[in-house]
């Protein structure tokens, strides 16, 4: 036997024995429960009341801004407290499209999503010169700053704001259709509507930020969040990195502002900019769910919703529970309920680290279960 041929036996063994993955028995799973939850999401508004369909809607629209945020900050390590900047830029791009040139409000939230995304490219030049605290503060008072130019534009109201038109609301061509369709009035239709278009966009977000994460750009971001220095010695330009998913975060919360504010048809600047409703509520949610997981928002939200439908008669007492709350959170669950939970059970719905797996005998080219793995992140 040559020595080529004594090469080739004993490396092809070595070669089908090993592979990298990122699929877990439980992914898989949630990924079939996850698509029959999604029907089953869809077809609420035919036996579902107007009610729930507005509590779902506000639990999608707020999954989608903690799911950006989260990407921001606990991925990428941009600690924001302005993404209220991106809430009320995509919201009166809606009502700007939807009262001058008389747009279709439904397209027009994709346009309010690229007008924030552009907006978002000069805003972080000027705040990618700060860092840490620095960076947070200064992305409120960014978002200050455009919430009182906003308040000087009389063509939207100024600084009392002003409502979307019936032809933009009711009458439009989405509503109509709806409307018709399922013979209900239009009001309702209105909101299955938007409602429809929440489920679209936690899906789309779930589904983009996922594919980001399981990606280079996503490795890079894990790299500058550990260690910024560490990432660019190894090749990873930083800058370019965090340009490109502050924009992005930038898109998608301007789209999810947009449909906010389609719904409420209403704006005013003081509600689109406002912190404590679009920053503060969503930093709780990531924080209670769990910071740099996309499992922990979604955990989150549903926690922050049953605490704010239980507590909301407390006035002002709500607001300091939610407080306690999150401290005591911060306190003994470091990771979160979710990241407290997988670290336990080694559990993970929507895995990015890459494992190196041991392949059976006999596996397929897939493999059935590994005899052993390895994180390599």
């Amino acid at each position: 036997m040559s020595v080529a041929s004594q090469n080739q036996v004993t490396e092809a063994p070595a070669q089908s024995r090993y592979r990298i993955t990122t699929r877990t028995r439980a992914s898989s799973i949630a990924a079939i429960v996850g698509a029959i939850f999604v029907l089953f999401l869809f077809a609420v508004p035919f036996f579902a009341g107007r009610g729930l369909i507005q509590d779902l809607f506000f639990v999608l629209t707020m999954l989608c801004l903690a799911q950006y945020w989260n990407l921001l900050a606990g991925f990428a390590g941009l600690v924001s407290v302005g993404q209220q900047a991106y809430v009320g830029l995509g919201a009166y791009a809606l009502f700007y499209l939807a009262i001058l040139p008389g747009l279709d409000p439904v397209p027009s939230i994709l346009l309010a999503g690229v007008f924030s995304a552009v907006i978002a490219v000069p805003t972080a030049y000027l705040l990618f010169r700060l860092r840490g605290p620095y960076f947070a503060i200064g992305t409120w008072v960014m978002a200050e700053v455009f919430r009182l130019v906003l308040a000087q534009y009389k063509a939207l109201g100024g600084g009392t704001g002003t409502s979307l038109p019936r032809t933009a609301t009711n009458d439009s061509f989405f509503v109509t259709l709806t409307a018709d369709m399922l013979g209900m009035r239009s009001a309702a239709a209105r909101d299955v509507v938007t409602y429809w278009l929440a489920l679209v966009l936690a899906i789309f977000t779930i589904v983009l930020i996922y594919r980001v994460l399981r990606s280079r750009q996503g490795l890079a971001l894990s790299a500058i969040r550990d260690s910024e220095m560490a990432a660019s010695s190894v090749g990873v330009d930083a800058r370019r990195a965090k340009l490109w998913v502050y924009v992005l975060c930038a898109f998608g919360t301007g789209m999810t502002g947009a449909l906010i504010y389609l719904q409420t048809a209403r704006i005013s600047p003081d509600a689109a900019f406002s912190v404590l409703d679009w920053t503060a509520m969503v930093i709780f949610i990531v924080v209670i769910g769990g910071l740099g997981s996309i499992e922990g928002p979604i955990i989150g939200v549903l926690v922050f919703f049953i605490l704010r439908d239980q507590l909301a008669s407390f006035g002002p007492w709500y607001l300091m529970l939610l407080g306690a709350l999150a401290i005591v959170v911060m306190l003994f669950f470091r990771k979160g309920l979710w990241g407290t939970i997988a670290d336990r059970y080694d559990l993970h719905l929507f895995p990015v680290r890459r494992r190196f797996e041991i392949v059976k005998p006999g596996d397929g080219p897939r493999g059935n279960l590994p005899s052993s793995h390895s994180g390599i992140g």
